[in-house]
């Protein structure tokens, strides 16, 4: 008996032991092979995430990604946001692989590229799911899902009129839907929700004034209506939401004022953003100061019109602890840093940006303030040094933009100790002096760092070049640095580097090659020598290289040959001379800039490759012959400089085929024959421009964002977004280009509206052909010192929108068309001067009475102002009384005359008659004298 109750209890306990144990066994077998078949449906067809599952570690509990409840081991928690490799394409989820997790409670598939879910209805413990980013039209059924309290649809692409399950989850209190195709108004089933406390609509396409009747009623607690298109002012109903911890209204169109009861109603607000709208009026900062649980404000305007009043005498200092403020591009009344701040201690992010703040530069903020990560005064009028002390340490600083201020004196020489983990730095468009420290190299995770436009001197310090390995973007140009450029280089990671302007000189440094993955490099505007290095070719991601003005000789090495990224190569202005390599890869190239430089022969046929120009400038060198046939399958092409060589033959026609060509200048060779008829099919901007990206080097407009803060404890994904503005091209797309008799600079979007032709200093000859004057969208026609004849074309009075029109020094002939006068409004230079025109100038008045008599001269049949020739004879025929005066005075001189000679006539012939002797010499003079009277006596 005694044996038997000990084994009675030896068995009873064992199974004890057992039950007690059961929780310890690990999780479900049908758990088990259910998340297995899930792991097969992520991995289909052939990828290799979640590797732990089904390897040595049998209780599935244990997985990754996976988490059990305690007591009964069930499934409660998958997480499995962005688990399916992408390269996987798109995944559509049948949902019965979830069936045997009935205890799940929190389902993560967001960002897997998910196309589907078909069915949910069995996960009635539901209370967490989260889909976001993903490929979703539809919303899964919901209607069996009553638990469910968070729901994320967030980045997909749902319309309004899907939303119609919502209705199913009465118990709610979660909804993001931000970055999905939700249009119009705010959809009315979201107000039935009477549980939702979260709400996020941020991101998608509602617009029109917003209506929040039904809004209004809820208990919201966070409401995130950002980046959108609403309009209008803001509703009054807001004021009723007196529970709202969060509140984003940003980046959306609202205008009119802020209602100052918007922040004394809403006592509870912790986080306000409403920037980036089209406010205007005042807001009075001191409606906030005892509001003691605000911690972040957000007030970035898009314009000036908005007024903050930061300061009042009578105002105290506020209750509450701020985290971030953000209040750039304001108006403050008193422009100087808001007092207020001398009272904050709990700062992470701070942004005045274009606040026109002035005073001296407030480093008080950083003693104040040891946790501040982001600091930007950028572009207000800051005077004095930037004096930090050498023995503080700002471990936090992640962000410092004292930018395009009056900052002036030397940088402080332990910036690097004193800004350990900085990763932007911009004190750009300053008057800093002096050298740059050389404790820069101290900052290891230093992403960005420009410093250009200043006045900065001395060489590159090698510690800074060898110590800033994380160096991504460095800009310096601008300054008057020297010297060598370093051949100890660190910088691995560089991608973006700037060092134009400055006074650099010696040959390009082999330190550069260490650079491997750079994709811009600008070292024009110093005083480089020697050869463009071979190794050049060693960055095969480099898309924009200037190495324009220097002193760089010999040819250009057949390294380029390896980049196959160059999109914009500028080596103007140096003395590069022969050729470019046949080798060289220019399937890519929009912007090629070899003017000034010694270039000989043909122009390059390896250019004929280069099917993506948009700018070809070959301006000032020595290329000789015709302009090559291929040159029509640039289709692209909009700027053609070919300005100052040797080229010589007739213009082609197969120049016309460049339909897209804005500027064309041709001017300065040895050209021929007539100007081509066809020139009419190029539109030289005839057709109205489409403003985009044509002529900007740098194609992504780059910029660094990062997230500071995740807003404490909110349901939504709400987060600080900083933006960090770099920017990546010294200059955009530039020519050069005479125009008004003067030689012009034409810069970025600006050539969208530049066109112009140049034909001359050539040795064209023939009339000019009518159809130039279909060219109406031209800006600018030069057709002088050429050899061309006929009459100016009637048609030019077509070309209404030409400022600058010089046809001076060749034969035309004829008459300067009258009706240019009329329909030629916007000419502000005329020439015809040293021609062989003739007749009248045309009548003084619109645009013709602003040219002066050098437009006209050396045209000797040109009459009329403003020339001093006049068109009427300066000698007037007599008028008639006077004609009748003067025939009576001639009357008289004849009758008299004709008296007198009469008179004298009677009186010799009576005196002869009287006295023989002197009768009887004169018969024998003329006998003697007279021949044909002496024979015929």
């Amino acid at each position: 008996m005694e044996v038997s109750s000990r084994l009675y209890l030896a068995v009873y306990g064992t199974f004890l032991s057992l039950l007690l144990g059961y929780g310890s066994l690990g999780c479900l077998e049908e758990e088990k092979v259910g998340l297995l078949q899930l792991k097969a449906s992520i991995n289909h067809p052939n990828g290799t995430t979640l590797s732990s599952w089904g390897g040595e570690v049998g209780d599935c509990c244990r997985w990754e990604n996976v988490a059990c409840d305690n007591k009964t081991n069930r499934v409660i928690r998958l997480s499995l946001g962005s688990i399916r490799d992408f390269e996987l394409g798109e995944w559509s989820l049948n949902a019965s692989l979830l069936l045997p997790f009935q205890q799940l409670q929190i389902l993560d598939l967001s960002r897997n590229e998910l196309t589907g879910i078909q069915d949910l209805l069995r996960l009635k413990k539901l209370r967490v799911l989260d889909v976001e980013g993903n490929y979703l039209t539809t919303i899964p059924i919901l209607s069996a899902l009553p638990s469910l309290k968070v729901l994320d649809l967030g980045d997909n692409y749902i319309n309004s009129s899907q939303l119609q399950g919502l209705k199913y989850l009465s118990r709610l209190e979660v909804l993001t839907l931000k970055g999905n195709n939700l249009m119009g108004g705010i959809p009315p089933i979201i107000a039935t929700l009477r549980y939702l406390k979260s709400l996020s609509l941020c991101f998608n396409h509602l617009n029109g004034s917003l209506s929040m009747e039904g809004l209004c009623k809820l208990n919201l607690e966070e409401l995130d209506l950002s980046g959108n298109g609403f309009e209008g002012s803001l509703p009054a109903c807001l004021n009723n939401l007196t529970s709202l911890r969060l509140l984003d209204l940003s980046r959306n169109d609202f205008r009119g004022t802020i209602p100052s009861s918007l922040f004394s109603n809403l006592k509870s607000l912790e986080y306000i953003s409403l920037s980036h709208n089209h406010f205007e009026g005042s807001i009075h900062f001191g409606s906030l100061f005892n509001d003691s649980r605000l911690e972040v404000f957000d007030l970035q305007s898009n314009n000036k019109d908005l007024k903050v009043e930061t300061e009042n005498p009578t105002w105290s200092f506020p209750l509450f602890q701020l985290k971030i403020l953000q209040l750039s591009n304001c108006t403050l009344n008193w422009r100087v840093v808001p007092s207020f701040l001398l009272s904050q201690y709990d700062l992470r992010v701070v942004d005045l940006s274009y606040d026109n703040i002035i005073g001296g530069v407030p480093t008080w903020l950083l003693d104040k303030n040891t946790k501040l990560e982001y600091l930007s005064f950028r572009g207000n009028s800051l005077t004095g040094v930037l004096d930090l002390p050498s023995n503080s340490k700002h471990s936090h600083m992640r962000s410092l933009d004292f930018s395009s201020n009056c900052i002036h004196g030397e940088l402080p020489p332990f910036i690097g100790s004193i800004f350990p983990r900085l990763e932007f730095l911009n004190l750009s468009g300053n008057a800093l002096q002096g050298n740059i420290p050389s404790s820069m190299g101290d900052m290891e995770q230093l992403n960005s760092l420009d410093l250009s436009n200043n006045r900065l001197s001395g060489q590159l310090p090698e510690h800074m070049m060898m110590g800033c390995i994380s160096l991504v973007f460095l800009k310096l140009s601008n300054n008057s640095l020297l010297g060598a450029l370093p051949t100890k280089w660190n910088l691995t990671q560089l991608k973006y580097l700037f060092l134009d302007n400055n006074d650099f000189s010696g040959k390009i440094s082999h330190g550069f090659f260490y650079s491997s993955s750079l994709q811009i490099l600008d070292i024009s505007y110093n005083s480089l020598t020697g050869q463009i290095p071979d190794w050049i070719g060693d960055f095969p991601a480099l898309s924009t290289l200037s190495l324009s003005r220097n002193h760089f000789d010999g040819t250009v090495p057949t390294g380029f040959c390896k980049l196959n990224e160059l999109r914009f190569l500028d080596l103007s202005y140096n003395k590069i001379g022969s050729t470019l390599p046949p080798c060289a890869n220019l399937t890519n190239m929009e912007f090629l800039h070899l003017e000034s430089n010694k270039l000989t022969g043909h122009i390059p046929h390896v250019l004929s490759e280069a099917t993506s120009l948009v700018t070809l400038n070959l301006r000032d060198n020595t290329l000789s012959g015709p302009i090559p046939l291929w040159i029509s399958s640039l289709s692209t092409l909009r700027v053609l400089l070919l300005k100052g060589n040797q080229l010589e033959d007739s213009i082609p026609l197969h120049l016309c085929q460049l339909k897209s060509i804005r500027i064309l200048d041709l001017s300065h060779n040895h050209f021929s024959g007539t100007i081509p008829f066809c020139l009419d099919n190029i539109t030289f901007g005839r057709e109205a421009p489409l403003i985009d990206d044509t002529f900007i080097t740098n194609v992504e407009a780059r910029f660094y964002e990062f997230s500071i803060i995740r807003f404490p404890d909110s349901q939504l994904s709400v987060y600080t977004a900083l933006g960090v503005n770099l920017a990546l091209s010294s200059k955009s797309e530039e020519i050069e280009f005479i125009t008004k008799s003067r030689s012009e600079s034409y810069m970025g979007n600006i050539l969208h509206f530049m066109s112009g032709l140049d034909l001359s200093g050539n040795e064209l000859t023939g009339p000019i052909p009518p159809e130039i004057g279909n060219l109406s969208g031209i800006h600018t026609l030069n057709l002088s010192y050429n050899q061309l004849t006929g009459s100016i074309p009637q048609t030019f009075s077509n070309l209404k929108e030409i400022e600058s029109l010089d046809l001076s020094h060749n034969r035309l002939t004829g008459q300067i068309p009258p009706q240019m006068v009329i329909e030629l409004n916007f000419l502000t230079v005329f020439t015809v001067a040293h021609n062989n025109l003739s007749g009248k100038t045309p009548e003084r008045k619109f645009q013709f009475a602003t040219f002066e008599q050098s437009s006209y001269e050396g045209n000797p049949l040109l009459c009329g102002p403003p020339l001093e020739r006049s068109c009427t004879p300066t000698c007037a025929p007599p008028a008639v009384k006077d004609n009748r005066e003067n025939s009576s005075w001639e009357d008289i001189f004849l009758w008299s005359f004709g008296g007198s000679y009469g008179v004298a006539f009677l009186a010799i012939v009576a005196f002869l008659y009287l006295n023989s002797y002197y009768r009887e010499l004169l018969f024998y003079f003329i006998g003697e004298h007279v021949p044909f009277l002496r024979l015929r006596g």
